[in-house]
């Protein structure tokens, strides 16, 4: 199969034998999104090599039991060993051998076709079209925000960072009736629906309740802990291959929360796009085909451009 993996030598379009796990599903990939953690991969980020991507939505052609076999499918990215500690204790998002789709041991969905365990799947509704499914995975990293922290509608919420994950964060949090705020380049603030409002840093300082930080920059920890009132939350989003600045002190003085957030519930973001809560297609700048996977990682790492999409 064609696939856009990471090698010793950077980013390259290979040719690689299909999956072929008989104690997992093999998923056709019908659409597979481009994010910021791929091109954090792609700068050196967890040295990761093997094939890209972990956003997607796929076709199941082959599997231990029919019952997912032909259906639609996204997938949950851990693949936990499910008999340690923390996966008996109910964190298998946490476990400590872990592999996880296109960034920690296990290759990635940027291909014809990739593998996970079925009980990894989630069948798409048919009202949801491939684009909008692509969405899911990181739809349900910015659901997991209202799993960890309790935002009230009378909270003034801060999403620093209105890019590809920020533009979903900002559009899950202000279903919470919360104020939400999006702090961005103009183009991307832009694209925020009516109803969320658009500043710049300097004009977003007055103390938020929460702030979550989606900047993809190693700077974007600071500005994030400049803008939250004392006793407030800084929710982090953000990874980067640079190790951030650490405000530590001002932590401490004000007793600043901070939470780290990463994968989030599948069925929440299956939900709300089903249902039609969230809207995604005014984030997709273009669909590229597998073969072009090269130019589109250069294309999704310019300032103007939001969601790239491989089509396989």
């Amino acid at each position: 199969m064609h696939a856009l993996a990471l090698t010793d030598d950077g980013p390259a379009l290979v040719d690689r034998p299909l999956p072929d796990r008989p104690d997992e599903a093999r998923v056709r990939v019908l659409r597979a999104g481009i994010c910021a953690t791929d091109l954090e991969l792609v700068r050196g980020y967890m040295h990761f090599r093997g094939v890209l991507g972990h956003e997607f939505v796929g076709v199941v052609e082959q599997a231990p039991g029919p019952a997912l076999v032909g259906r639609r499918v996204v997938g949950d990215i851990n693949v936990a060993c499910g008999a340690c500690p923390t996966c008996l204790a109910g964190r298998p998002t946490h476990c400590p051998t872990r592999t996880v789709l296109g960034i920690v041991g296990r290759d990635g969905v940027f291909a014809s076709h990739t593998s996970l365990p079925v009980g990894n799947l989630h069948p798409v509704p048919d009202a949801i079209s491939d684009e909008a499914a692509a969405f899911v995975e990181p739809l349900a990293a910015a659901c997991e925000i209202l799993d960890q922290v309790h935002v009230r509608p009378t909270d003034r919420v801060v999403v620093l960072g209105v890019g590809r994950l920020g533009q979903l964060c900002a559009r899950v949090l202000a279903l919470t009736g919360a104020e939400v705020v999006g702090v961005g380049r103009p183009e991307r603030t832009a694209l925020l629906p009516a109803g969320i409002g658009r500043s710049t840093v300097d004009d977003a300082r007055g103390g938020a309740d929460v702030v979550v930080d989606c900047t993809g920059s190693p700077d974007g920890l600071r500005v994030a802990t400049g803008l939250v009132r004392p006793r407030g939350v800084v929710v982090l989003k953000t990874t980067t291959h640079v190790d951030p600045t650490v405000p530590a002190a001002r932590w401490v003085i004000d007793e600043i929360t901070l939470v780290g957030s990463r994968c989030g519930p599948f069925d929440a973001a299956i939900r709300l796009l089903a249902s039609g809560s969230v809207d995604v297609r005014p984030l997709i700048t273009d669909v590229l085909p597998l073969s072009r996977g090269l130019e589109a990682l250069a294309l999704a790492a310019r300032p103007d451009v939001l969601k790239l999409q491989l089509a396989p």
